[in-house]
């Protein structure tokens, strides 16, 4: 079997292509890196080492590259023959890569009769559906009939953490041992692909929210309130345990977002934000709270990790949302000039203010309750920095 996946960065190699492999695929990794592309061709193989205590390794081997720059007809060429395509590009990316998939389909559906599924697995909400309303913009209505009869596009929730990192080797990755992919089944088009590792739901929905409300979120604690404290590490902000009482609050709030909005079992949530914020506390694994923390403008817009669960807390709880506004408080503060969001994130706050700005940013109503509730916070959080 043959698995097509565009980028050969981290998350490409250390998640979605290891899964791959021990589904038994063969995958070609699509990517302008010809670095990366020149090693997977004349190793055909790499490592991925897990970030623990114990640190196993797993070698993925059946593995190939194209340079999608220098080589987009073999690119072409391997759509044609995919029994899956995969993806884990950045969402910015995938309008770029859509037009070359877009070739790739034409082509198949010309000698290949078989269905394929399509599934960015992108830290995003609504990849895979993206990635079609991008290909289809390079269709005609006469094709559009039969790329809806043979092409899936099912959306997928992803989740694992994978450090930045430098290592001798080019191709190995270290990743952490948890990992989550789940894909909505009902959008599957022919048999669904047997990959041992991924969940499939038929509502996807729930568990996005539950992962952007709960990972994404929590991780930006440690990283906004961690950078105004001062620390440079996710980890160090973890072992402060005003950072701790901060996570725990914020993500009792979004967790009973999700289990009103949802109807998540209240103790098994309470186990999964257990689970997460241990994962954030892995020594292996800790980023740079500048990292994490990078694109803070995105990470405040309306339906993203802090404002929409904020927002849904105040709804449903009918109570100020602290720990949550608390985090935005600190994320409006955040200052890091090799930021490009950052720093036109602080010239918005200099020419507007803090209220003009957030509601800008968050897409909020001027009599939203969350507003006053972040600028009581903006005064709160100086006493953190002691």
């Amino acid at each position: 079997m043959l698995a097509v996946h565009f980028g050969a960065g981290n998350i490409g190699r250390g998640f979605i292509g290891a899964l791959l492999y021990q589904a038994n695929y063969h995958t070609t990794f699509v990517d302008v890196n010809d670095a990366v592309i020149q090693e997977l061709n004349e190793k055909q193989q790499y490592n991925v080492v897990l970030a623990a205590e114990n640190s196993e390794q797993l070698t993925v081997k059946n593995v190939s590259g194209i340079n999608s720059v220098t080589n987009p007809d073999q690119v072409i060429q391997a759509i044609v023959e995919a029994d899956i395509v995969t993806t884990a590009v950045g969402p910015n990316i995938l309008p770029v890569i859509s037009g070359l998939i877009a070739k790739g389909l034409r082509e198949r559906v010309k000698v290949n009769p078989q269905p394929l599924n399509l599934i960015a697995c992108e830290n995003m909400v609504g990849g895979s559906a993206l990635l079609k309303e991008k290909i289809v913009e390079n269709l005609t209505e006469e094709e559009l009939a039969s790329f809806n009869n043979l092409f899936g596009f099912p959306n997928a929730a992803v989740d694992r953490i994978v450090p930045n990192q430098v290592n001798d080797d080019l191709l190995e990755v270290s990743v952490e041992p948890y990992y989550e992919w789940v894909v909505e089944e009902p959008a599957i088009k022919g048999e669904k692909p047997a990959i041992d590792g991924v969940t499939y739901v038929t509502d996807l929905t729930p568990y996005i929210e539950r992962k952007l409300f709960t990972v994404n979120t929590g991780h930006t604690i440690p990283a906004y309130i961690g950078r105004y404290m001062g620390y440079e590490t996710i980890n160090d902000a973890m072992k402060d345990q005003t950072v701790q009482k901060i996570i725990k609050g914020a993500l009792s709030e979004s967790g009973e977002a999700l289990i009103q909005t949802y109807d998540f079992n209240r103790e098994e949530h309470q186990a999964y934000v257990n689970k997460i914020i241990q994962r954030f506390m892995n020594p292996h694994i800790s980023d740079e709270v500048t990292r994490v923390g990078r694109g803070p403008i995105r990470k405040l817009g309306p339906q993203d990790r802090l404002i929409r669960p904020a927002s849904l807390y105040m709804k449903v709880a009918d109570k100020p949302a602290t720990y949550l506004a608390k985090t935005i408080a600190a994320a409006l503060e955040y200052i890091n000039e090799q930021d490009e969001e950052a720093v036109k994130l602080q010239q918005m706050i200099a020419e507007n203010g803090y209220r003009k700005t957030l509601q800008t940013v968050s897409g909020l109503d001027d009599e939203a309750p969350l507003i006053e509730v972040v600028l009581k916070e903006l005064n709160e959080i100086k006493e953190l920095k002691g």
